[in-house]
């Protein structure tokens, strides 16, 4: 081959491409420290974040685009990892992915990282939370003894003589004590008098009117049908423990016990922010343009969760409209959808940087919802980077936070676009951060049986929706997966009660799998062939 090698002598084609590509890396630098937002960390992953066309310039120190307007959006779960970063490159490759079960971990532990706040919230309010404390009784439970049916009261051996009249009724005082040989009408929950051998149930009693005298059908045992006091539980004991969610049964308990209110945890709060030029509000899908489907799921999915979630707000593509609506947030979380990967409009890497949020989780090794992110803001009026803290409240840095300074506002869990990934990144990292937040203890992992082959990712995680199915007479229940499990797949999780985890490289039918639980289950199983 003839003529001048572009790249200068001695050089070949791929050191040539080499340099090229170190040249537009410089240019994007000084473009970006042109409008004060330089890049301060690694070359984006391409598989992690967007297509190879997502290395270009991300957006100024605002979040506005300096590329295309042409929208790139997270479309890379099935992508291939493109080859690693030319020599000549000004930025080390990004570090891999975290594990799935790894990036579940760090979300516990950052949602963990705080000391719970505690309110008192009246029995008609506290429905949901989680007690903030143990719950002990205030009293004796029976208070005192009480007749456990209607019926008499005795007292030694009978028969028993009494006198006609209406006897005793729930709700009144003490009664006198009862001599041996006599009985009196009784009602369920009155008080029984002091010296009461025995409730004799009222169908187990004949009384004779005209003798006065009580016979009973059935022998006698001492403190039959007595609920005697403290039967349930003496003064002082433990209920329930700290952590537990507040259920109606609860409610009836602590009433029972003598509560009036509650220590509970806040709910945590939640914001949703919904990027995307393409989706509509409402009416059928036209011109380029599709339905948002996260933002009518999102809000009753966290609310499933515990949180208090604020009505979801539609930002677009608009990288300014993002920052404002971060920094004005006042809630506890903030739950994005879309634009987590490197596109021209893919603006939350940008504007995190931007804001100095720090990374927590930057991508995971799951399929679907590769390009999820787990961050935390910066607090109001905090610098770029700096704990709110001051060095006097703690001179030695505050608490578990004395090795470097660390962003201590509100978190952002950045889902991906398309909504089978972004359930993935509900489970992943959103719902052990809110449990965390919200002082729930750890979800139980239990695994089950799957019956069919399931197909895996060859190095990656993958999260497949499956319903329980009844085993047959003297066979184990069992998981079935379902066919719609695409990531911009909604028809699947619809009709499924979990995910099954798939470790790398799939799984014969007949393993067993860890098994996600979702926050409700089906009123009728779905059964029909076309899912399964």
């Amino acid at each position: 081959m003839t003529g001048s090698d572009p790249a200068g002598p001695g050089r070949s084609r791929r050191d040539a491409g080499d340099l090229a590509h170190a040249e537009t890396e410089r240019a994007v630098e000084q473009a970006l420290a042109l409008v004060g937002g330089a890049r301060t960390g690694p070359s984006p992953d391409p598989d992690r974040r967007g297509d190879a066309s997502a290395r270009a310039p991300r957006g100024d120190a605002n979040g506005a685009p300096l590329g295309s307007p042409h929208p790139t959006r997270n479309s890379t779960d099935n992508a291939v990892p493109d080859a690693p970063a030319p020599t000549g490159a000004p930025h080390p490759a990004p570090p891999p992915p975290l594990s799935w079960d790894r990036a579940r971990a760090v979300a516990a532990r950052a949602g963990r990282a705080a000391p719970l706040a505690t309110i008192r919230l009246p029995l008609d309010r506290a429905l949901g939370h989680v007690l903030a404390e143990a719950l002990g009784a205030l009293t004796d439970l029976p208070s005192f003894d009480t007749s456990a049916m209607d019926g008499w009261a005795v007292a030694g051996p009978g028969p028993w003589a009494f006198e006609a009249g209406a006897g005793i009724l729930a709700g009144r005082g003490p009664a006198a004590a009862l001599p041996d040989g006599t009985a009196v009408r009784i009602a369920t929950g009155a008080r029984v008098p002091p010296d009461t051998t025995a409730v004799i149930r009222s169908e187990h009693a004949h009384a004779d009117e005209a003798k006065g005298l009580l016979h009973t059908r059935r022998s006698v045992a001492a403190g039959q049908d007595i609920r005697p006091r403290g039967q349930e539980c003496r003064a002082g004991e433990q209920l329930v423990p700290a952590g537990t969610v507040v259920t109606p049964a609860v409610l009836g308990l602590a009433a029972a016990a003598g509560y009036d209110a509650l220590p509970a945890v806040p709910r945590p709060r939640v914001d949703v922010l919904v990027l995307g030029d393409e989706l509509l509000a409402s009416g059928l899908p036209h011109d380029g343009l599709i339905r948002d489907a996260l933002g009518p799921m999102l809000g009753p999915w966290l609310r499933a969760l515990g949180a208090e979630v604020s009505p979801p707000r539609r930002l677009g593509d608009d990288a300014a409209a993002l920052r404002d609506a971060l920094t004005a947030s006042d809630a506890d979380l903030i739950v994005t959808t879309g634009g987590t990967a490197a596109g021209p409009v893919d603006h939350v890497h940008p504007v995190l940087e931007a804001l100095g949020a720090e990374l927590l989780v930057d991508g995971v090794a799951v399929r679907p919802g590769h390009p999820m992110l787990l961050a935390r803001l910066p607090a109001p009026g905090t610098p770029r980077g700096r704990s709110r803290e001051s060095s006097q409240e703690h001179p030695q840095g505050p608490p578990e936070r004395q090795s470097r300074d660390v962003p201590d506002g509100p978190y952002l869990v950045g889902l991906p676009g398309n909504p089978l990934a972004a359930v993935s990144g509900l489970l992943t990292l959103a719902e052990p951060l809110l449990a965390g937040i919200a002082g729930r203890p750890a979800q139980d992992a239990y695994r089950a049986l799957v019956h069919a082959e399931v197909h895996g990712h060859p190095h990656d995680t993958r999260l497949v929706p499956v319903v329980h199915r009844a085993g047959r007479p003297g066979g184990r229940d069992h998981v079935a997966p379902l066919r719609y499990n695409g990531p911009a797949m909604l028809r699947g999780i619809a009709a499924a009660d979990g995910l099954a985890v798939v470790e790398p490289g799939g799984v014969r039918s007949g393993t067993e799998v860890e098994i996600l639980d979702l926050p409700w289950a089906p009123a009728t199983p779905w059964t029909e062939g076309c899912f399964t």
